[in-house]
C-alpha cells in the first residue's frame, strides 16, 4: 500500500468540483469527440482501423466476425462499452453514411429508413482499399505511437492518412462547451483543391472553391444557397447550408401528374420522412397535397400525388420544403483538433494546410526510416562481399576457430553486425550468383540512398513527390460511381410565393353577367348562354370563362377599374347577386367589359369621344371596393373600348363610319390619364378601335367569315385626322367583330 493510503484531504467543494469537472471535459474533447484533423479519425476509428491492420482484415482477405473486432479495440484500445464501438464500426461501413466507407461490411448493416444493423456476431467486415490508404506507412515510423490506457500495447497518436478523410467523409460530435459539424466532400474536388495550395500557397478560400464547389453528400440531394454564404462559411469554419431532396415531375394519363423524389437531404431518415408528411398531410397542414407513398426499393422512390392537377409543380414542392425535411439546413462547424491536439475551429484553407503539412512530415520520416533500413543493410552487404572475396580464409575461421565471431572482426575489420551476418549465412549463398545479386543489390540500394538523401535536402522535391501522391489519389478514387459527385450544387432558390389562391383548388367556371347587373358563376366553361335563365326584362350582358382562383377586372363606363375574386361570385341556380353589392358603381354608371387582365399585356383604352392611351396590363386591378380611376372622362364622356395592343398600327373607326390608320408609338403609354385623341369629329364619336400588325393586314369579321384587307395606303395617316369611308365591305355595324 502507498504511504498516503486511507489519508483524508480537506478541500473547497467548488475547486475540487471544477478540476474534476475541467478533466473530464478536456478527456471528452480530446479523446472522444473531435476528430483530428490530420487523418480526420476520432480515437474510437482510428483503434479500429489500426486494430483491423493489426488482425490482417485487409481488402484481400476474408472477413471476420465484428463482435472479434469490438473484442479486440475494447480489449486492447479502447476501454468503453461494446455498443458504442460497434455503433462507430457501423457507420464507417454504411454507404449512406460515409462518403467513401472506410470498412466492408458483409450482413445487414442498417439501411436508410434508420432501421439498426444486425447484432455484431451475425455482421461481419474488413478494411476497404481506402482505409488502407490512411494505414499506408504506419509500419515505417511515419507516426508517433503512444502506450494503451493498461500499458501492456502501443497504438499510433494519428494515422498517416494519405487520403484527405477529414473533408472526403466529413465528422461530427458533440464533446463538452464544443461541438464538430463537417460534410463530407468529393475527393477529386479536395485533391485538386490540395494540389492548388501546395502550388500557390498564398491561394485564398475563394480561389480554393474554383476547385472544391461545396459538400458532396453521400445520399445526394441539392444544395441550395447562395455563392456568398458558401464561401463565409468556409472562410471562417462556422456557417449553414440549405440541402433538399431532389425531385422531377412525371406525366400521367389524362393530364395527371405526379412528383417524383429519388435523393433526400443527409442524415435525414427515409421512413421519419414519410410519417413526417403523413401526419401534416393528415392534420390538413399540406392543402396542396393529396397523398404520399413509398416505392423504394434499392433506390429511394417517393411519390407525392398533388391534390389538383392544376397545382403547380414548384408551388407544391415550395410548401413541402417548408414544412417537411425535403429541406434541411446542415450547420457547418469545423472544429477539430489541430497537430498540437489543441481544439480549433479551422476554415477550408487551415484544414488543407494542415493535411499537407501532416502528408509532409510522413514522408520525411518514412524518408529517414528508409535510409536507415538502406544503411543498415549496406552494411550487411559490405560484410557478404568481404566473404566472397575471401572466402577461403572465411570458411578456415568458421570451421576451426574457437571464437569465431572475434576472429573475423579482427581479420576483416568487420562490425558486429557484419560478423553475425555472416555466421549466419547459410552454405547455398556462397555460390557465384548469389555474389552476382549481392552485387546488384548494393548498387541498387546504394543509388536509391542517394536519391533519398536528395530528397530530404531538397524542399521542392519532396513537395514535388506529396503531389505526385495526392495526384494518384485523386485519379484512383473520383472516377466511376464511388467517384462522381452526388451532390448538386445550384445558386439560391428562387422564393416561390404561395399565395392563397394556391390553397384553393382550382377549377374551372364560367362568369355569368346580366345587363341590369347580376352576376353568378357556374362549374366549367360555356360554349355560349342559350339554355340561360334570367330574370323577367333581363338578358345576357357578358360570358366569361375562367378559373375559380383567378382576379376579373371589371371595367365602368364611368372610367374606374374594379377588381373581384372569381371565389367570391356566388354559384349555384339562381339570380346570383348585384354587382354593385360587390364594387361601388353609381346608379348611372354601367359596366364596359370584365375579362382576367394579364399583367404582361399591353391594351389600348379609349373613351366614347375618341381620346385614349396605352395602358400596362398591370393597372387593370384595384384591391378596394370604390376601385381606381383609369381614364379621366369630361361630363357626358363614357369609357368605351379597351383591347389588346398587339402589333404595330391601330384601326379606328367613327359613328361616322370614317377608318383611320395610324402608327402605335403615336400614342402615349400611361398609368391614368386623359389620353390623346385618337380621331378627329364633327358628330358623333368613337366607334370601334383595333391594334394590328400592318404587314398582316386589317381584318374584320362578317357573320361568320373574316376578311382581310391588305392595300391600307388610302387610310393610313396620323393620329387625330379624320380618316376616310372604309373598303366595300365593311360592316354597317362600325365593329372590326
Amino acid at each position: 500500500m502507498p504511504d498516503d493510503f486511507g489519508r483524508i484531504e480537506e478541500r473547497a467543494l467548488g475547486p475540487a468540483l471544477s478540476e474534476r469537472y475541467l478533466a473530464y471535459a478536456l478527456s471528452t474533447i480530446m479523446s472522444r469527440s473531435l476528430p483530428d484533423v490530420r487523418d480526420g479519425l476520432k480515437p474510437v476509428h482510428r483503434r479500429l482501423i489500426y486494430a483491423m491492420h493489426q488482425l490482417k482484415l485487409d481488402p484481400r482477405s476474408g472477413f471476420k466476425k465484428c463482435a472479434r473486432v469490438v473484442g479486440d479495440v475494447m480489449g486492447k484500445f479502447h476501454p468503453h462499452g461494446d455498443s458504442s464501438i460497434y455503433e462507430a464500426l457501423v457507420r464507417l461501413a454504411q454507404d449512406f453514411s460515409s462518403r467513401y466507407p472506410l470498412i466492408e461490411g458483409q450482413g445487414n448493416f442498417g439501411n436508410v429508413d434508420g432501421d439498426n444493423a444486425a447484432a455484431m456476431r451475425y455482421t461481419e467486415s474488413r478494411l476497404t482499399e481506402i482505409a488502407e490508404y490512411l494505414l499506408r506507412g504506419i509500419d515505417e515510423n511515419a507516426v508517433d505511437f503512444r502506450p494503451t490506457y493498461d500499458g501492456e500495447e502501443r497504438e499510433p497518436v494519428v494515422l498517416p492518412g494519405a487520403f484527405p478523410n477529414l473533408l472526403a467523409n466529413g465528422a461530427s460530435g458533440i464533446a463538452v462547451g464544443m461541438a464538430t459539424s463537417i460534410p463530407p466532400h468529393n475527393v477529386g474536388e479536395v485533391c485538386l483543391a490540395a494540389l492548388h495550395l501546395i502550388a500557390k500557397p498564398e491561394a485564398s478560400t475563394a480561389d480554393l472553391l474554383k476547385h472544391l464547389k461545396g459538400p458532396d453528400f453521400p445520399t445526394g440531394g441539392e444544395l441550395v444557397e447562395d455563392e456568398a454564404i458558401i464561401l463565409n462559411a468556409y472562410e471562417t469554419g462556422r456557417g449553414s447550408m440549405r440541402t433538399r431532396a431532389k425531385w422531377h415531375k412525371e406525366d400521367g394519363k389524362h393530364g395527371t401528374w405526379v412528383i417524383v423524389v429519388t435523393e433526400i437531404p443527409y442524415q435525414v431518415q427515409k421512413s421519419r420522412l414519410v410519417e413526417q408528411i403523413a401526419l401534416l398531410l393528415a392534420d390538413k397542414k399540406l392543402p396542396l397535397l393529396g397523398d404520399v407513398r413509398d416505392e423504394s426499393a434499392e433506390n429511394i422512390r417517393l411519390v407525392l400525388e398533388p391534390k389538383s392537377r392544376t397545382v403547380g409543380a414548384d408551388m407544391l414542392m415550395a410548401s413541402l420544403f417548408r414544412a417537411t425535411q425535403l429541406e434541411s439546413r446542415f450547420s457547418l462547424n469545423m472544429n477539430v483538433l489541430d497537430s498540437g491536439r489543441t481544439p480549433k475551429v479551422m476554415g477550408l484553407k487551415a484544414i488543407l494546410r494542415a493535411w499537407v503539412d501532416h502528408r509532409h512530415d510522413v514522408l520525411v520520416r518514412r524518408t529517414h526510416h528508409r535510409l536507415e533500413e538502406i544503411v543498415r543493410r549496406l552494411e550487411i552487404l559490405d560484410g557478404y562481399i568481404n566473404v566472397f572475396l575471401n572466402l577461403d580464409e572465411v570458411i578456415r575461421i568458421i570451421r576451426f576457430e574457437d571464437k569465431p565471431k572475434e576472429q573475423l572482426i579482427t581479420t576483416f575489420d568487420l562490425s558486429e553486425v557484419q560478423a553475425e551476418a555472416i555466421l549466419n549465412m547459410r552454405l547455398r549463398a556462397l555460390r557465384r550468383l548469389e555474389e552476382m545479386e549481392i552485387r546488384n543489390e548494393h548498387k541498387k540500394l546504394t543509388a536509391e540512398q542517394k536519391g533519398l538523401q536528395g530528397l530530404l535536402k531538397d524542399e521542392g522535391k519532396r513537395w514535388a513527390r506529396i503531389s505526385e501522391e495526392i495526384a494518384g489519389i485523386r485519379e484512383k478514387f473520383s472516377s466511376g460511381v464511388l467517384g462522381a459527385r452526388r451532390t448538386k450544387i445550384s445558386e439560391a432558390a428562387p422564393v416561390v410565393e404561395i399565395v392563397a389562391e394556391a390553397l384553393v383548388e382550382r377549377e374551372p367556371i364560367t362568369v355569368i353577367l346580366s345587363e341590369k347587373g347580376w352576376i353568378r358563376a357556374q362549374k366549367g366553361h360555356l360554349a355560349d348562354g342559350t339554355d340561360l335563365k334570367f330574370k323577367e326584362g333581363d338578358k345576357l350582358f357578358a360570358l366569361l370563362p375562367c378559373q375559380s382562383t383567378d382576379k376579373i377586372a371589371l371595367l365602368g363606363t364611368n372610367g374606374r377599374v374594379y377588381t373581384i375574386k372569381a371565389a367570391d361570385v356566388p354559384r349555384g341556380r339562381g339570380d346570383g347577386q348585384a354587382i354593385r353589392l360587390m364594387v361601388e358603381l353609381a346608379n348611372e354608371d354601367g359596366v364596359l367589359m370584365l375579362f382576367v387582365p394579364n399583367v404582361a399585356q399591353k391594351y389600348l383604352v379609349a373613351s366614347s369621344t375618341g381620346r385614349g392611351f396605352i395602358l400596362p396590363g398591370g393597372e387593370l386591378t384595384s384591391e378596394r371596393r370604390a376601385g381606381k380611376t383609369i381614364l379621366t372622362l369630361k361630363p357626358g364622356e363614357e369609357w368605351t373600348l379597351c383591347v389588346p395592343a398587339n402589333g404595330d398600327h391601330v384601326a379606328v373607326v367613327g359613328q361616322n363610319r370614317k377608318l383611320l390608320v395610324f402608327p402605335l408609338d403615336q400614342l402615349p403609354e400611361m398609368p391614368r390619364g386623359a389620353g390623346v385623341q385618337l380621331q378627329k369629329y364633327k358628330d358623333g364619336g368613337l366607334a370601334d378601335a383595333k391594334v394590328f400588325a400592318l404587314a398582316d393586314g386589317l381584318s374584320w369579321s362578317i357573320g361568320d367569315r373574316t376578311r382581310t384587307e391588305l392595300k391600307l395606303t388610302d387610310w393610313l395617316g396620323a393620329r387625330a385626322l379624320a380618316g376616310r369611308m372604309p373598303p366595300s365591305g365593311f360592316p354597317k355595324s362600325n365593329k372590326f367583330g
